[in-house]
């Protein structure tokens, strides 16, 4: 599980990495701020079809195999970002890099919960708020105080997925293969009927989790930016880190609470974090913000922790990869979609009105997941 755990967190981490490097391309390659979320949506987008082809190929062929082909391209895709010279070439390495994130991810989180059905869920949640945070804070600082800002990290990378490759080579199979391989590849959402009530239920709110990380990789160092004064290249890791750190402590500090109560718990933190966040960019205070920041990164952490805990343990082994591919496909069409629209907004109306309306949209969804655990508790209690 080690191994997989870090293969993950570094998949996760590759994709918020050029989050820091935004401004630079703009200024070396004058690209306007819709371009921007076209480039960070074409990830998106690759990584859904991915899923959608070969999300449960590894049901079929097994983990080893397709966690190998993950990591083979998105080794090209860090090549490609290295020596990329022109937003087309910044483009197709984010295509190459969603579709390999996609065809890892699901195989990934299969895999973990394979090497343990009752910490998996944990594991799956940490990983990729552990790689998203260390991914942008770490690719910030490198810019700010490191030689070739925009290749040295590509490189770094580059050296850890290639060991990570001879890794996985190494290890056993955990799942025999079964027929139907090429069958599986026909874009598809598979959702075992034991976990179709759950995904529906964890909806909102996980909606609600992902636009929020869509939005900090994406829109976020320019606020973040606006509201603090500061042009410094940094600014942009510290605030998707004070997100993703949020989400990680609270993983750790609330994981012995029932599911039912994560879920409800992280949807109010949620709300609350993105209220100050509001109040914060409106006062220009950096502190505030920041401070709401990290709670609603809390709120991030404990609701995808409750919501991977509500669906993951429904599958049989057999459909862990596909049921990861489904979860993935809604997470990341809320990750994708509404930053773009955002992006879109800002170009039209301000950042700071987009920012409203977004901030609000994402609080009445995680109020929509407490009053839809209300009214359950109450038919509970009267069926009771």
């Amino acid at each position: 599980m080690p191994l997989y755990a870090a293969i993950a967190a570094m998949f996760f981490g590759a994709s918020s990495a050029p989050t820091p490097l935004y401004r630079l391309y703009q200024e070396v390659w004058g690209f306007s701020s819709g371009m921007l979320t076209v480039v960070f949506g074409v990830y998106a987008f690759s990584l859904l079809l991915a899923l959608l082809t070969t999300g449960s190929l590894s049901d079929h062929i097994g983990r080893c195999p397709v966690i190998v082909g993950g990591l083979a391209l998105e080794i090209v895709a860090m090549l490609i970002f290295a020596d990329a010279d022109s937003v087309r070439m910044l483009i197709l390495a984010r295509v190459l890099q969603g579709f390999a994130t996609g065809a890892a991810t699901s195989a990934l989180g299969a895999a973990i919960l394979d090497a343990s059905r009752t910490r998996g869920p944990l594991v799956n949640t940490l990983s990729p708020l552990l790689g998203m945070g260390v991914g942008a804070l770490g690719t910030s600082l490198l810019v700010q105080y490191a030689p070739a800002p925009m290749r040295l990290v590509y490189f770094l990378m580059l050296a850890v997925f290639l060991l990570q490759a001879v890794g996985v080579s190494l290890l056993p199979e955990t799942v025999s293969r079964r027929p139907g391989a090429l069958a599986s590849l026909v874009p598809r959402v598979r959702v075992p009927r034991a976990a179709r009530a759950a995904m529906l239920r964890i909806a909102p709110v996980n909606v609600a989790v992902w636009a929020l990380g869509g939005f900090y990789l994406s829109l976020g160092p320019t606020l973040a930016r606006a509201v603090t004064g500061t042009d410094a290249v940094t600014t942009g890791g510290w605030v998707v880190f004070a997100l993703t750190c949020g989400g990680f402590v609270a993983v750790l500090l609330l994981r012995a609470l029932s599911t039912p109560r994560l879920l409800v718990t992280g949807a109010l933190v949620l709300a609350a974090g993105l209220l100050v966040t509001l109040t914060g960019a409106h006062a220009g205070n950096a502190g505030l913000f920041f401070v709401g920041t990290i709670l609603a990164g809390m709120g991030f952490g404990s609701a995808f922790q409750g919501a991977l805990r509500s669906v993951l343990p429904l599958a049989e082994a057999h459909e862990r990869a596909g049921l990861m591919a489904a979860f993935y496909v809604l997470s990341y069409l809320a990750f994708s979609v509404p930053a773009i629209i955002a992006g879109t907004m800002a170009h039209v109306v301000g950042l700071r009105l987009t920012t409203d309306v977004y901030g609000i949209t994402l609080v009445v969804l995680a109020g929509l997941t407490v009053v839809a655990s209300g009214l359950e508790r109450g038919r509970g209690m009267v069926g009771g």
